[in-house]
């Protein structure tokens, strides 16, 4: 059995679409994080950097005590390698689908996440900030339409590096992204959505959190939680 402390976030869907693929039990633990779940200390245990999401796998392979990780490329990678799946074994295939999977950590989410915060929560709107990251994922869309030319999956067969990228591109609207611009990435996209899988994950997502699909930020008590924080939430 594998705990999963999760909230509906891209980050979140990820591993919910993962599990769902593989079939692998699973416990979701909410973390919820305009409540401040984030800062517990039963989940900073767990995830030291508090931001979910974050698993404990009872059940690791090869057998001995449970084992806690968070960062979400960690964790698919971690899964990919249990379960065999959504990971190529030849050594080109494996590589070129980590790359992307480190792509989206480094790049994509960052930046759409960014692109987020200034165009949709910042409290002043600030033009210069908001053109450098809508121009940005501009430009990281384009690259992933490129990669998706000429081929179904970004790693050819659908991979982590798919689950890992496929929630920070299903917000494109709020991101200020006209995805006809990207008819490749469309196509993947819809393609995706439409697996069984990533329906029953964003089904959870919906029963996890009644408000999924609203903005984040409803309160001024719930920017307060998510954002401005210091080293003192972690002492």
């Amino acid at each position: 059995m594998i705990d999963l402390h999760y909230w509906t976030t891209p980050n979140g869907h990820k591993l919910t679409m993962f599990l769902e693929e593989a079939g692998l039990k699973y416990k979701i633990i909410p973390v919820n994080i305009g409540k401040g779940d984030q800062f517990k200390p039963e989940f900073l245990a767990v995830a030291p950097n508090n931001r979910i999401p974050a698993i404990v796998d009872h059940e690791p392979k090869g057998g001995g005590l449970p084992l806690s990780i968070f960062e979400s490329g960690a964790i698919l990678l971690y899964l990919a390698e249990k379960t065999g799946k959504f990971l190529p074994a030849d050594i080109y295939g494996r590589y070129d689908v980590i790359q992307w999977t480190f792509w989206q950590m480094a790049g994509l989410g960052p930046m759409a996440g960014q692109n987020h915060h200034f165009r949709n929560y910042a409290p002043e709107k600030i033009p210069y900030a908001i053109d450098r990251y809508v121009n940005e994922t501009n430009r990281l869309y384009g690259v992933l339409n490129k990669r998706l030319s000429d081929r179904e999956f970004i790693g050819g067969e659908y991979s982590i590096a798919d689950m890992a990228c496929y929630p920070w591109v299903v917000p494109y609207q709020n991101q200020g992204q006209n995805i006809d611009d990207f008819p490749h990435l469309k196509r993947w996209l819809e393609t995706i959505r439409a697996r069984p899988a990533t329906m029953r994950a964003y089904a959870l997502a919906k029963e996890v959190n009644p408000n999924f699909g609203q903005p984040a930020i409803r309160t001024e008590e719930e920017r307060k939680l998510l954002f401005g924080q210091t080293a003192a939430v972690v002492r």
